[in-house]
């Protein structure tokens, strides 16, 4: 089973990313769910959903306290929050962020995990050019569809178009597939001097 956890805040679509992740997850023949957990329901506040992906049913339903991978959508909250509780030692993580990983005070934290499974991509510049407006779920679906593997690109624009309308889906796919292209020559960069 591959568990995802989603860090945001209310307003960013952290709910609404955990449900593409897992329609993504169907239309490739995987069994899926997704689900929130909120503290106080309001905009700005920190919120938390999780998707989980298995060949089979899957009948747990507690919250992902072992994530195989972690989105950070707000960086703020990488000090306010324990996003990284419980992350397998395998695991991998992307933060909405143009900082990288040292600017945003991680640098000890990183050594202890496989740098090319750790990456910061500026998700709500790319979703600002194409929607509009800074909501990065989205653009880091397809980040992690790229650093994964756990879904292809084409499931999760098939999970976009089947939620949004047409010119909200094009912005969407569009700031997706940038993404998941920014990641991509990333993680192969990565791999290539390790």
């Amino acid at each position: 089973m591959f568990q995802v956890r989603i860090h945001g805040r209310g307003g960013q679509g952290v709910v609404t990313a955990a449900e593409l992740l897992s329609v993504a997850a169907f239309q490739q023949g995987a069994h899926a769910q997704a689900f929130p957990s909120f503290g106080s329901e309001r905009t700005g506040a920190p919120v938390v959903s999780f998707c989980r992906i298995d060949s089979r049913e899957i009948r747990t339903r507690e919250p992902v306290s072992e994530p195989d991978a972690l989105i950070v959508q707000d960086p703020t909250l990488l000090h306010q929050v324990d996003v990284f509780g419980g992350l397998r030692a395998e695991g991998y993580v992307l933060i909405n962020s143009a900082r990288s990983l040292g600017e945003l005070g991680l640098a000890e934290w990183v050594s202890s995990f496989r740098e090319e499974r750790l990456l910061t991509v500026a998700a709500s510049e790319m979703a600002r050019e194409h929607l509009g407006q800074p909501r990065p779920n989205a653009a880091l679906l397809g980040g992690l569809a790229a650093l994964t593997g756990v879904v292809s690109l084409d499931a999760v624009v098939a999970a976009i178009e089947s939620r949004f309308s047409a010119r909200l889906a094009a912005g969407n796919r569009a700031a997706a597939e940038q993404c998941f292209a920014w990641v991509a020559g990333r993680v192969q960069g990565a791999l290539a001097g390790a």
